[in-house]
């Protein structure tokens, strides 16, 4: 077993609590999935946000997926102009069988933009 970090990112329609929560519990069961990761296997998850998405705690969509004993913790991104607006990211570290280049990376929505060599078609 070795620790892996896993990237992943999502656009949320608004700046709503319902859409921030909804699209982070997409997201994180997007990476546990492509990745075949169980909640016990997550060591942490670091979240940040854009600044204009603050209705929401995205940490909070993993607790209400029953993320209870995993360290969570949220930022704010830079606000660097010109970037992608209403966006969260993710980084999850897990303890995963798997060598890092074989890790499946995942950016769902505008978010693919981010990354378009780790985006797949099929992870809408």
């Amino acid at each position: 077993m070795s620790w892996r970090g896993i990237r992943g990112a999502t656009s949320v329609d608004e700046n709503k609590e319902a859409a921030i929560l909804d699209a982070t519990r997409e997201l994180l069961g997007t990476m546990c999935a492509k990745n075949d990761i169980a909640v016990e296997r997550i060591v942490s998850v670091f979240f940040t946000v854009t600044p204009d998405l603050n209705a929401a705690y995205p940490a909070q969509a993993a607790r209400e997926i029953g993320w209870q004993q995993t360290p969570l913790l949220c930022a704010a991104d830079m606000d660097v102009p010109g970037s992608l607006q209403r966006c969260v990211r993710v980084l999850m570290h897990a303890d995963l069988d798997c060598s890092a280049d074989n890790v499946r990376h995942v950016y769902l929505g505008e978010a693919r933009s981010l990354r378009p060599d780790w985006s797949e078609e099929d992870s809408a």
